[in-house]
């Protein structure tokens, strides 16, 4: 699938990009709203993330300028704007979601992937199952072997996103990129914190440990 980014500031482009990236999409970057427009018209995309305070064209102007093109695809918008009147215009104008920054990665990732399975009629399943854990989207709630397991919010979204790749090797910039927001300083050891606290929780009580470290590439969920 491909995604349209317009986002002129370099460091939130450049850490959305590489998210969506490694989530397995393709995407092209636009730095103003004429080139975001202009891709736009030129390639098909599955959604977009647009960013309101643009250059040259701002991100309002170019949802109302694609609507009116008749270009049906969803369009996340993001905005340092928080009050209930932003938000209503950009829903009015053709937005069909909105994101306040800062964000994490973890929460624009599933609005996206949000967006594309309502464009599309799919659904998804809401509860995540890994040998004998499992994790319940709506109701937050995760179980071991019928065990309940009472997880922070970060903690939470560190399980599900080893669990939604789980077997598959994830790394620090990684789980950064997904748990924190793109402000967030990598400099720190705050992962290597934040997956021995799941560990304590998740693996523990059990012979059979769930979550790996890979030596010198990342972590990896995995049962056997």
């Amino acid at each position: 699938m491909r995604l349209l980014v317009v986002e002129d500031d370099a460091v939130i482009a450049g850490f959305i990009v590489k998210g969506l990236e490694e989530a397995g999409y393709a995407v092209d970057h636009a730095r103003d709203g004429e080139q975001g427009l202009q891709l736009a018209a030129t390639r098909p995309y599955d959604a977009a993330v647009v960013d309101v305070m643009l250059p040259r064209l701002d991100g309002l102007s170019l949802i109302e300028a694609l609507r009116r093109r008749k270009m049906a695809m969803p369009v996340l918008i993001l905005s340092a704007k928080r009050s209930v009147d932003d938000r209503v215009k950009g829903l009015q104008v053709g937005g069909d979601d909105y994101l306040t920054k800062p964000f994490a990665f973890s929460e624009l990732l599933a609005r996206v992937q949000a967006l594309i399975r309502r464009a599309s009629g799919a659904t998804e399943p809401t509860r995540l199952v890994v040998g004998d854990l499992s994790l319940d989207l709506l109701t937050r709630q995760v179980e071991r072997a019928g065990r309940p397991i009472d997880l922070r919010p970060r903690e939470f979204a560190l399980l599900e996103y080893l669990m939604r790749n789980a077997g598959r090797v994830v790394s620090k910039t990684m789980i950064i990129a997904h748990v924190w927001h793109y402000s967030f300083d990598p400099r720190t050891n705050v992962v290597d914190v934040l997956v021995h606290r799941l560990r304590e929780k998740v693996d523990r009580q059990f012979d059979r440990k769930l979550i790996h470290t890979v030596r010198g590439m990342g972590y990896v969920l995995k049962t056997v």
